[in-house]
């Protein structure tokens, strides 16, 4: 029985279609890693410093599947993407070019001669890096026949251990994809090099089906995503093979068992509206919540600090792992969310750029939470008047009115630290600035007031850093 790879591209698509902060997506890697699909595909590096960052943090966080990530048509990029992927357990890279002359000349402006020969050196050039380089023909039925086979043909002489057909169009019927497919396939030397695969659009609703009628010409890679992203569905590619798979001579090593639980759990995720803080909290409740203990290393409480998303310096990692053995030591254990505060406590403490003279809050059952923040910056008097959805969310809306910058709010927690009807509160903030994370904590009688000064304290150590640099 033949093996059908299964590939989820759902972090490839999310990026262009719903606004993920850099912590869900590094927490949907590693929901989508418990179903064992056998790679995880990442958008190629625009940003460097926010994207490198992204692709080292899931491969750290992924244990079974590969990581494929686009590079673009040059050596510097091919350089630059696998540098990234040090991390994973096991990496790929992908070359993506037209083999229609409407991307070729619109999207690359190049002639399809030029486009062929960049395609062949940028295979060669993965191939300085690794054996694991796929070719994606994109837009790959509406183009000339010819050019797309001699395409594929430099594309595998180059070097490429993997050749996917990209159905971009999304108007083939199953059988029109397979006997387009027969044809193109009988016309390639391949000789057994390569693995062959399908991404189908489902602008007919009909990826699925084309996807699973390609499986009869040979392709044994199918790119589905575990959410609804416009392409084949993995949990129907699974229930298909899982029922009509031993008909067909074929199977995948999905875990049929998990599909509705951990869609459920990616649905949520890609669906809610609601801050990063409730629904990872919700995640971590069903049981991913980790606690590390006294008796831990060194290396691996470090390690969990990096999978928290902090990037600290070897003085920041000696003041949290000491702070982390007193506390252990009375303790017993400390989970992730208490490490988390104790980073924001301990880790970058820095001197105050910005100070907060006087804020106003409004809020009442008939009027919209309204705040008016007034800040301080090297003598500077710094206003910011905002409303927001509740007074917290006013709050920092009116800091980012004062500073005149937005920043991605990555988690924020509270928590009461005493009891009674003045009980203290805890608040920690994380922030993501060019893909760094900063976070600040906050204590007071008022939890607003103890939300502004987390903000504050983690604006000031953005603010420090990019003053030294």
């Amino acid at each position: 029985m033949d093996r059908i790879y299964i590939s989820d591209r759902t972090l490839k698509q999310a990026g262009r279609q719903m606004p993920l902060s850099f912590r869900e997506k590094i927490e949907l890697s590693r929901i989508i890693d418990r179903l064992e699909v056998d790679s995880i595909e990442l958008p190629a590096i625009e940003n460097q410093k926010v994207d490198s960052l992204l692709i080292k943090s899931v491969s750290s966080a992924v244990k079974r599947a590969e990581i494929a990530v686009p590079v673009l048509l040059n050596a510097e990029s091919v350089a630059r993407t696998w540098s990234a992927l040090q991390e994973a357990r096991s990496a790929r890279l992908q070359v993506c070019a037209p083999a229609s002359s409407v991307q070729m000349e619109y999207i690359f402006h190049l002639k399809p001669a030029a486009l062929l020969s960049r395609v062949a050196e940028t295979i060669q050039e993965c191939r300085k890096y690794t054996d694991r380089v796929e070719y994606i023909a994109e837009d790959a039925f509406r183009g000339d026949r010819a050019f797309l086979i001699s395409l594929v043909q430099a594309a595998i002489d180059a070097g490429a251990s993997q050749i996917t057909f990209q159905e971009s169009a999304g108007t083939s019927l199953p059988e029109e994809m397979r006997r387009e497919l027969e044809e193109i396939m009988k016309s390639i030397r391949s000789e057994g090099r390569v693995r062959f695969g399908i991404d189908c659009s489902d602008d007919l609703c009909l990826a699925d089906a084309c996807a699973v009628e390609s499986l009869r010409c040979g392709v044994r890679e199918i790119k589905a995503a575990s959410f609804p992203l416009g392409c084949a569905s993995l949990a129907n590619i699974v229930r298909i093979l899982s029922l009509k798979g031993e008909k067909m001579g074929v199977s995948c090593g999905v875990r049929r068992e998990e599909i509705h639980r951990v869609t459920s759990q990616i649905g949520m995720l890609c669906r809610t509206n609601m801050p990063s803080q409730s629904v990872l909290s919700g995640l971590q409740d069903s049981g991913d919540e980790a606690e590390l203990s006294f008796h831990d290393s060194r290396e691996s409480i470090l390690r969990s600090v990096e999978q928290l998303g902090y990037i600290l310096s070897p003085e920041d990692q000696d003041k949290v792992y000491q702070a982390f053995i007193q506390i252990a030591e009375k303790k017993g254990s400390i989970s992730l969310r208490e490490m988390d505060a104790l980073v924001a406590a301990e880790a970058m403490q820095v001197p105050p750029s910005y100070q907060v003279v006087r804020f106003v809050i409004n809020s009442g059952n008939e009027i919209g939470a309204m705040a008016h923040m007034k800040l301080s910056f090297h003598g500077q008097t710094l206003e910011g008047i905002s409303v927001g959805d509740g007074v917290i969310d006013a709050a920092f809306l009116a800091l980012e009115k004062a500073v005149g910058r937005h920043f991605e709010l990555d988690d924020f927690q509270i928590q009461a630290i005493t009891e009674g009807r003045e009980a203290m509160g805890e608040t920690i903030v994380r922030l993501r600035s060019q893909g760094k994370l900063y976070s600040g904590r906050g204590i007071s009688t008022d939890i607003v007031g103890a939300s502004i000064m987390a903000y504050v304290n983690a604006l000031n150590k953005i603010v420090y850093e990019e003053e030294a640099e």
